[in-house]
């Protein structure tokens, strides 16, 4: 079988007609799973906008399944080739390391937003499948991670990188705050080029304008709870059991893949039952999506009006990112489901709660204004995209922090791991000697 990373290296007269109908049927698919998801698109779906009868398609896949896979394959090698080929290309010279970071940034990037639908069905798809539907692409995936490691490793040992933290963490780090920009870049406000610009520089140098930071003013008591009045009567309690139990399906299974009878079974009742409290599994969602956004910025909210001014700011933002990490693992069941489902989530729901999301992010931009303003944070970054990009850092550490994993290498507590990423936000990943920003730096 002819696999479609080397079909696409020939032109169009050296492939046969079979070949050519194959990737038109995987370009459509991938184009149909990074903008509508996985499962909310159909074999017919695809044979339409690959332009071929819907009973054709089966003559050269015989399922979706097998669809995905090598859309998924095709994200991941396509990019994992390009990110190894610059990584040797710069090995054991002179090369500057922040020139080279910079290039590997922005070719992630490129990848992801523009330039293939297949790295960005690959992201996007990736957090709802099974563990059976991921086993066939860990090893590439781990692959791409090892690129990563490798340079970083080079750079620790050359003294560009902080001791403190480990390597996996920070390539952790920096794969997660690209990764999310799936969920809110707009080509239309910036080119790549400029995002990936403002990412290194951030990533590598962090937001403040003194590189040690001191967070000892840092507040948590906000962040365990939001109050929520228990309960009252049968009725109330059960619809409550419903929302908590929706809440966990759709965290793990994600929208399209979330039934009626699994949030019944979950919340150990008959399914019919739950009709009695709502009409259709998207009512139950709607409501578990608000509950988790009003949870966050109920949250959050708290945390920054605990602190009186003059604003120690760095103490201030630190206390926010815990909040927010909280709510995010242990704090509110809703926040997280809304996080992990919100790239699979259809237009309407989004279109619904944007208001509540953008209050959210006013929030924040608020907190990271002010301190700017004070000369807590650098004079040479956006508020906007800072933001985006922190946001993104943290929202996507529910795909590869658990902290329930006592017995795993290398185990961070929740708060020991909200303490490293306020680091790498505040400080950035750079050891302190190598850093070039200034105060005295102006804004782009």
């Amino acid at each position: 079988m002819v696999r479609y990373t080397d079909a696409i290296k020939r032109t169009d007269d050296e492939m046969s007609k079979s070949e050519r109908t194959r990737g038109g049927i995987l370009v459509a698919a991938a184009r149909l799973f990074r903008h509508e998801g996985y499962n909310a698109t159909t074999m017919r779906d695809i044979a339409q906008v690959s332009g071929i009868e819907a009973g054709s398609i089966y003559y050269h896949f015989q399922s979706k399944d097998q669809i995905l896979s090598e859309v998924l394959d095709i994200g991941v090698r396509q990019l994992y080739e390009k990110v190894s080929e610059i990584v040797r290309s710069t090995k054991g010279d002179s090369h500057d390391f922040r020139k080279t970071f910079a290039l590997l940034i922005e070719t992630h990037l490129t990848y992801l937003l523009t330039d293939s639908d297949f790295t960005s069905a690959n992201i996007r798809n990736y957090p709802m499948l099974s563990d059976e539907a991921r086993a066939p692409h860990r090893e590439l995936r781990a692959a791409y991670a090892r690129v990563w490691s490798c340079f970083l490793n080079n750079a620790k040992n050359a003294g560009h990188l902080r001791v403190d933290i480990s390597v996996a963490a920070i390539r952790q780090f920096i794969l997660s705050a690209m990764n999310w920009t799936v969920e809110w870049y707009d080509v239309d406000r910036y080119p790549v080029h400029v995002l990936a610009e403002r990412m290194s520089k951030l990533i590598l140098d962090g937001m403040c304008s003194r590189h040690m930071v001191v967070t000892t003013g840092l507040k948590t008591k906000a962040a365990n709870s939001v109050d929520i009045p228990d309960p009252i009567g049968k009725a109330e309690k059960s619809r409550a059991e419903i929302l908590i139990a929706a809440a966990r399906v759709l965290r793990d299974n994600g929208y399209k893949a979330t039934t009626l009878r699994q949030i019944a079974d979950e919340a150990e009742m008959k399914a019919g039952s739950v009709y009695y409290h709502f009409k259709s599994k998207e009512a139950i969602v709607d409501e578990v999506l608000n509950a988790g956004l009003s949870d966050l910025l109920t949250g959050v909210s708290a945390a920054v009006q605990d602190f009186e001014a003059p604003y120690d700011h760095h103490a201030r933002i630190a206390t926010a990112i815990w909040t927010h990490l909280d709510f995010l693992f242990k704090a509110s069941e809703f926040t997280s489901a809304n996080i992990r489902s919100y790239g699979m989530l259809p237009n309407s729901f989004r279109e619904r709660h944007r208001g509540i999301r953008h209050e959210y992010g006013r929030l924040w931009d608020r907190v990271l204004r002010e301190a700017q303003d004070d000369g807590a944070i650098r004079s040479d970054i956006k508020i906007v995209p800072l933001r985006q990009v922190m946001l993104g850092a943290l929202n996507w550490t529910v795909e590869w922090f658990d902290p329930n994993e006592p017995a795993k290498d290398g185990y961070l507590s929740l708060p020991e791991f909200s303490g490293m990423l306020i680091k790498l936000l505040l400080e950035g990943v750079c050891s302190r000697e190598t850093t070039p920003y200034t105060e005295h730096e102006t804004a782009n």
